[in-house]
C-alpha cells in the first residue's frame, strides 16, 4: 500500500443546499432553501442529480427536500464530520493552512510545516477572511452499500457546529451507539443582522420524524446486539477509518477546492481564464519532469 495515502471513506454522490453558477466569467455561489443530492459526474448544466434525489422529492411535501433519512457509518462523532479552520489558494482550490485553533499544518516552498492556530480572527495570514471554517459530514443513504458515503461540504460556522453539537450528544445519549441511530439531515433557516433579516439556512441533524429518543435509543441498542451475533465490528471499522483519515488533512480534489474558493470568496470567484492558465502551467511542469527522467 502507498505509505501517506489519505483513506476517506468512498464517496456515491454529494449532498448540497445551493450550487455554483457562471456570471460575467465568474463562479459564483447561489443559495436554496431545499437540498439537492446529486451523482459525481457534471455536465454542461452541472451536477447529474442523483436518483435518490426525484425519489426522495416524491414523497416531500410539494416536492421540496428539507429532510433526508441517513445514517452514520461510524460511531466516533469526529470520524462523520471532519472540521477545520481551512485556507485555500485562489488560483488552484487546493488547501495551503489546515488547522484546528491550536495547531495547523501550512503548506510552504519548504514541505509542510507546524505552526501555532491562534484562530481565524487573531491569525496574521488569515486576515481578510482568508481562512475559514471547513465542514465534511460523510452519510449513508443507500443502505445496499453499507460503506459508500455522500459528502455534504460547507464552510457554515452554523451548519458546523450544529451537527457538531448534535453528533456529541447522540453519541453520548446512546452510549457511543451513534452508527445505529436512525437519523435524518434538516435543512432549518434563521434570520440575523448580519444576513439583513434575510433567512440564511443552514444544516441540523435530528431523529427520524416520529421516533423518540427513548424508542431511538432501543432500536441502536437492539441493531448493535444483532450486529455483534453476526461478527461485525465496530471499533475496528473506527480505528481503521481513524488511520485512514490521518494523512488527510490535504486531501482534496480539484473540482471540490475550487467550490470551496467559490464560496470562501464570494463576489471573487475565479476567472476561469485563470483557472485554465494555471492548468497550462501545471501541464507543462509535467512535461518537463518528464523530459528531465528520459
Amino acid at each position: 500500500m502507498i505509505k501517506g495515502l489519505a483513506i476517506t471513506p468512498p464517496v456515491l454522490g454529494r449532498i448540497s443546499i445551493g450550487r455554483v453558477i457562471e456570471k460575467n466569467g465568474k463562479r459564483l455561489p447561489e443559495k436554496d432553501d431545499q437540498f439537492t443530492i446529486t451523482s459525481q459526474i457534471q455536465n454542461k448544466d452541472g451536477w447529474v442529480k442523483h436518483p435518490l434525489d426525484e425519489q426522495l422529492r416524491a414523497k416531500a411535501p410539494n416536492q421540496k427536500l428539507r429532510s433526508i433519512p441517513v445514517r452514520m457509518i461510524f460511531n466516533d462523532p469526529d470520524l462523520n464530520l471532519r472540521a477545520e479552520y481551512t485556507m485555500f489558494d485562489r488560483q488552484t482550490g487546493r488547501p495551503i493552512c489546515v488547522g484546528d485553533g491550536e495547531t495547523c499544518q501550512r503548506l510552504t516552498n519548504q514541505g509542510i510545516e507546524q505552526h501555532v492556530c491562534p484562530s481565524p480572527d487573531l491569525c496574521p495570514l488569515a486576515q481578510g477572511g482568508h481562512c475559514k471554517p471547513y465542514g465534511r459530514l460523510h452519510v449513508n443513504l443507500d443502505e445496499s452499500d453499507e460503506f459508500g458515503t455522500f459528502i455534504f461540504r460547507t464552510t457554515g460556522f452554523n451548519s458546523i457546529r450544529t451537527l457538531a453539537a448534535r453528533l456529541s450528544y447522540y453519541h453520548a445519549a446512546s452510549n457511543g451507539l451513534l452508527s445505529c441511530l436512525p437519523l435524518q439531515l434538516t435543512l432549518r433557516g434563521k434570520s440575523t443582522t448580519q444576513s439583513y433579516r434575510q433567512p440564511v439556512y443552514y444544516v441540523d441533524l435530528t431523529l427520524r420524524d416520529g421516533i423518540q429518543l427513548q424508542s431511538a435509543i432501543q432500536m441502536a441498542q437492539e441493531i448493535d446486539q444483532q450486529s455483534k451475533v453476526i461478527g461485525f465490528k465496530q471499533e475496528a471499522l473506527d480505528q481503521k477509518a481513524r488511520q485512514g483519515f490521518a494523512n488527510g488533512l490535504f486531501d482534496m480534489d480539484i473540482e471540490e477546492g475550487l467550490e470551496m474558493v467559490d464560496e470562501f470568496y464570494q463576489g471573487e470567484g475565479l476567472n476561469q481564464r485563470a483557472v485554465e492558465q494555471n492548468a497550462f502551467d501545471i501541464q507543462q511542469r509535467l512535461k518537463g519532469s518528464v523530459t528531465a527522467l528520459n
